[in-house]
């Protein structure tokens, strides 16, 4: 299990993990400097208010260090405002309460979604302040992350950074990201790509 193997390998910022499987990360990664990130309403988001909250709560108290959500894809596309506004300072107020803090970061598909809409999704999330804006799960067929939502979502959320995640698989991929603004790269090829970049040190 990759759990199991994250002693042997590059001490990555955070392992993001299905709600099941938090207590054993957070098990396995105590005493080290390794975060837990749940997921809440993975991978469609439209779950409710209420049950993102409950999510929330349960992997916070499982272990979790952070909580990625998916953002209501239909709110976004609708244009409602009000309704995603709500959910996701209803989830940030979970986060908020903890002590320390938890982190919270917000998947808006930005693949999924035009430039309008993505806009959209920023300017809401930039103005409940939530810590994050992630692009994609990695799940959608209508792909992950490029520089340019990167780029725009930057652009667009000065109060939130920004986690560029889902096809990342190459460490040109991941230099490309960080330069368009990206704080976190989010991957499941993180061990070949650090290999990959030990290897352009060398050369």
């Amino acid at each position: 299990m990759i759990l199991r193997r994250m002693k042997t390998t590059p001490n990555f910022y955070a392992v993001c993990v299905n709600p099941r499987w938090v207590p054993l990360a957070s098990e396995l990664l105590h005493n080290t400097k390794v975060k837990v990130a749940g997921v809440v309403s993975m991978p469609l988001g439209a779950d409710s208010t209420k049950i993102k909250v409950a999510q929330a709560k349960d992997a916070i108290f499982a272990g979790a260090d952070e909580i990625d959500m998916v953002a209501d894809l239909a709110a976004i596309i609708e244009g409602d405002w009000r309704y995603l506004s709500n959910q996701l300072q209803a989830v940030l107020k979970v986060c908020r309460s903890m002590r320390p803090a938890v982190l919270l970061k917000v998947i808006i598909e930005s693949a999924a979604l035009t430039r309008e809409q993505k806009i959209f999704a920023c300017q809401i999330a930039n103005s409940c302040r939530v810590d994050f804006i992630k692009t994609s799960t990695g799940l959608h067929p209508a792909g992950g992350a490029t520089v340019e939502d990167v780029t725009l979502i930057k652009e667009t959320a000065a109060n939130c950074k920004v986690k560029a995640a889902g096809g990342i698989k190459t460490a040109r991929q991941v230099v490309e990201m960080l330069q368009a603004g990206a704080e976190r790269i989010g991957t499941s090829s993180g061990a070949q790509i650090i290999n990959e970049l030990k290897a352009a040190q060398l050369q």
